[in-house]
């Protein structure tokens, strides 16, 4: 079966280094959760200060393969 699908989330990740920290941290942090990660688009970028230092933030949409159907039956239904 060559046919697949994709689910996209939002996450949001920090850094006190730089924005490309920020994404690193995000990216990090949810391969611990989520399966399947193929890929992520940058949604926003922004700026904080913290105590007076700089915040990094950035937005991301993180995008994940859903497992095939018969996968997920085999698991157990979901409801």
């Amino acid at each position: 079966m060559s046919e697949k699908v994709f689910k996209g989330v939002e996450i949001v990740g920090t850094s006190d280094q730089s924005f490309s920290h920020a994404i690193e941290v995000a990216v990090a942090r949810a391969r611990q959760t989520l399966r399947e990660l193929s890929w992520f688009v940058v949604e926003e970028m922004r700026g904080g200060l913290q105590a007076g230092r700089l915040e990094y933030q950035v937005t991301l949409r993180v995008f994940f393969r859903l497992e095939a159907q018969d996968a997920a039956d085999s698991g157990g239904t979901l409801v």
